[in-house]
């Protein structure tokens, strides 16, 4: 796990306040959203977790694009994103 990853889930866990959830417990590759394991979130915790990328790392997420459901996926995907911006 890169320090972008284990960042990002600790960024989830405190935004989201997983109070049950260890960064260790978020697999890299594991969906983030619905009911197929991973941590089961939701649109609101979506939305969440765009504000937050937002305000740590200046990226600018358009709900609107086809991209986001897949920025979104998992936290390996999510990582992605932020090294993307960050080049």
């Amino acid at each position: 796990m890169s320090d972008i990853e284990a960042s990002l889930k600790t960024l989830i866990i405190e935004t989201l306040e997983l109070e049950d959830i260890a960064p260790a417990d978020i697999a890299d590759d594991a969906p983030l959203f619905g009911d197929e394991g991973g941590l089961g979130l939701d649109s609101i915790d979506a939305l969440e977790i765009g504000l937050i990328l937002q305000e740590r790392y200046g990226i600018e997420i358009d709900p609107e694009e086809e991209s986001t459901r897949e920025h979104f996926y998992s936290v390996a995907s999510l990582a992605n994103l932020v090294r993307t911006f960050a080049a």
